[in-house]
């Protein structure tokens, strides 16, 4: 793969040296998902500095790859952050959970195409949970803050058919910060987080078809704050995050996850110490990983040689960013907030060849 550059999307600034386009709102901690005509549905967040929320978190926007820009999209029922987004079958999107102006909320809606519409809601309140989509078209919500520094231990399963949220687990350990992905055999890991007095170096596996949790392979390091993904031989690499010192912990180490074997191998670190980053890794076509939050370095983990390469650089080391891939195979980074915590109203698209 010839090296990642980032390219101009729209002319409207250069800053740094690097060009970028701006989004209609200022976004962190705000979702991007892909939807079936190929363009990015974005979702609230939080658009002023040091992250608070104002009604502009009620706002969605839609990238078009054809056109290169950010339009306006539909508005939600109301504002929220930290919240969660997970495809549905046929091509509509669930948002669920997060804080609004009125704190933790348990509303949920699904995106259809042309407008939101209220859905569920939620068995519990939940902010800064996961959100994996099953194979059957359900979406397994696991654990997140239940506000006043309490973690929680609950997991529920979203049904499209019939537009509600059920109880299914619990987990074994409470936890939040944590990242979960969807293994190729059906079930779902759940790697790490915080909970318990603690930063964990446990996960867990959930079974859709029994509805529970099992121990699963326990990491070489405690960390929260990190990201996951699934690579194309079925093991999970485990990227940055941070220990008990949070921003001041952050770190550049990474392991590769075998499940089948049960076990955590150790892989050379990231070029850069990074954290906040769980929606800002992905999967590439050629079977690398692009690393575009926590730093204002790019990085790909190159799987062949098992070791991270630079990728190119913004002017922005951006916490809660996210990266979606495009059908091109572009990855399209969006938004986030630095380490003043100024909240970024630009995207950048990570061109990959």
């Amino acid at each position: 793969m010839r090296q990642l550059l980032l390219a101009l999307l729209l002319p409207t600034f250069v800053a740094g040296g690097i060009p970028s386009v701006s989004l209609q709102s200022p976004r962190a901690a705000h979702t991007a998902t892909l939807l079936p005509s190929g363009q990015v549905l974005v979702v609230g967040g939080c658009a002023v500095d040091s992250c608070e929320l104002d009604e502009r978190g009620a706002t969605s926007e839609i990238y078009d790859p054809s056109a290169g820009r950010f339009r306006a999209g539909p508005s939600l029922s109301a504002p929220r952050v930290g919240h969660v987004a997970a495809p549905l079958p046929g091509g509509d999107v669930l948002v669920a959970g997060g804080w609004s102006t009125s704190g933790l909320v348990r509303t949920a809606e699904v995106y259809d195409g042309s407008r939101f519409v209220t859905t569920g809601p939620l068995r519990t309140a939940r902010g800064g949970s996961s959100a994996t989509p099953l194979r059957d078209g359900r979406v397994l919500l696991v654990g997140g803050s239940a506000g006043g520094g309490k973690v929680l231990a609950s997991a529920e399963v979203y049904d499209p058919r019939t537009r509600r949220f059920s109880s299914t687990g619990p987990l074994r350990t409470a936890r939040g910060g944590h990242v979960a992905v969807a293994l190729r055999d059906g079930r779902v890991l759940v790697v790490a987080g915080s909970g318990g007095g603690g930063v964990l170096a446990s996960t867990e596996l959930y079974d859709p078809k029994s509805g529970r949790f099992v121990a699963g392979p326990r990491l070489r390091t405690a960390r929260h704050k990190h990201a996951a993904v699934v690579m194309r031989d079925g093991r999970v690499l485990v990227l940055g995050g941070s220990n008990e010192r949070d921003f001041s912990g952050r770190y550049a180490s990474a392991e590769l996850l075998d499940v089948r074997r049960s076990i955590a191998l150790r892989v050379p670190p990231m070029q850069n110490r990074r954290f906040k980053l769980p929606d800002a890794a992905v999967l590439l076509a050629d079977g690398s990983v692009l690393v575009a939050g926590g730093s204002h370095e790019l990085e790909r983990f190159d799987a062949a040689r098992r070791r991270f390469v630079p990728a190119g650089r913004i002017d922005a080391s951006l916490a809660f960013a996210t990266a979606t891939r495009l059908g091109s195979g572009d990855v399209l980074v969006v938004g986030g907030y630095d380490e003043r915590l100024a909240v970024s109203r630009r995207a950048w698209l990570v061109q990959a060849g």
